[in-house]
């Protein structure tokens, strides 16, 4: 008599399983919907903050990588004579050097841009700008600015 109810509930419970729903029903179990990927959103390049670098003479200055060796450096300088000089260094080594001029002369602060291409010549050095004014009198490196490149 036991096996009898107890084959009596699992074909109870089996017949309930299979049951059809009618359109107006709900089914509480997941959809068997074949999966569609999930629509993607299209992504905006993320707009990076360009750091500023400053020092008394130099103000707001910075380093955009526009290519693997390619560098466009901006910002402000107040300059004597609206004059002052850069230099590219490795650590060990003077890989480039240049000038450039501000758009106006100390004391107004004047504003400069300039492209900067230089590769290393070892992989594992860092690379390093340097802006600074030169001494009018012995022609010495002042008001140093280092900026890390890569």
């Amino acid at each position: 008599m036991k096996y009898i109810i107890l084959l009596s509930l699992i074909l109870l419970v089996a017949c309930n399983n299979n049951k059809q729903l009618k359109p107006t029903e709900k089914e509480d179990t997941l959809n068997t919907i074949p999966e569609t990927p999930p629509e993607t959103e299209e992504i905006e390049p993320e707009v990076l903050l360009l750091k500023t670098y400053s020092n008394k003479r130099f103000k707001d200055v910075t380093v955009e990588k526009i290519n693997e060796d390619t560098f466009i450096v901006r910002g402000k300088g107040q300059i004597f004579e609206a004059n002052f000089n850069w230099i590219v260094e490795d650590g060990h080594n003077e890989l480039k050097k240049g000038f450039t001029m501000t758009d106006a002369g100390a004391p107004e602060w004047g504003n400069f841009e300039f492209e900067v291409n230089v590769q290393k010549e070892r992989q594992n050095s860092t690379l390093t700008l340097v802006l600074f004014e030169s001494s009018p009198k012995d022609g010495s490196r002042q008001y140093e600015l280092p900026i890390t490149l890569y």
